[in-house]
């Protein structure tokens, strides 16, 4: 799913700002962009090893989000964890009471999850509480009704900048729908 275009505003995940973090600690640090690849692919390392078929996050994924300005959520936990931010830490303005909580604790054998089905469910619950339509609920998000009514099925990712907007109008930290997990979790 790609994201509507939007013009950046203070509330919402600044895309630009995360890829600058990352590719600044990676100068800082002297690596190439396959190097960071794989030293964030290496954060999981014990569970690579269990899970060999599981596809490492691509150099192109990583350098590509500064010219997209576009990276799935699932992804950005990989760098998010590296740099060991939370994801608020690139909102100029964080709603109150979200903002400083750290991301869950993951060792070799754990990677960083959105639990998807979670964010649904927090989302459909406010909805119904308020008495607003999937649509109503898109309009004010910037998304489409089908974006937000899919993430109960979703079976990898959405874009970042929703999964932020999202926990933003919920008012709760991303933290919150983060899991580390040896298994995939939607």
């Amino acid at each position: 799913m790609s994201p509507l275009p939007r013009k950046p505003d203070k509330d919402v995940f600044d895309n630009q700002a995360f890829f600058d973090a990352v590719d600044k600690r990676r100068r800082e640090l002297k690596l190439s962009w396959p190097k960071l690849a794989a030293v964030i692919w290496d954060q999981s390392r014990v569970l690579n090893q269990l899970r060999p078929t599981d596809h490492p996050i691509a150099t192109d994924t990583i350098w590509k989000m500064g010219e997209r300005g576009f990276i799935s959520c699932q992804h950005a936990l990989f760098l998010l964890r590296w740099l060991d931010v939370p994801p608020e830490t690139f909102i100029a303005k964080p709603r109150e009471g979200t903002a400083g909580v750290g991301l869950p604790e993951a060792d070799e054998t754990q990677r960083l999850r959105w639990n998807l089905r979670k964010l649904y469910g927090a989302l459909n619950n406010a909805r119904m509480k308020r008495g607003a339509t999937w649509q109503e609920a898109a309009e004010k998000l910037g998304c489409t009704p089908s974006q937000l009514s899919g993430l109960r099925t979703v079976k990898f990712a959405i874009g970042m900048e929703l999964a932020m907007r999202i926990t933003q109008a919920l008012g709760r930290p991303a933290a919150d729908f983060i899991v580390a997990r040896p298994q995939k979790l939607a």
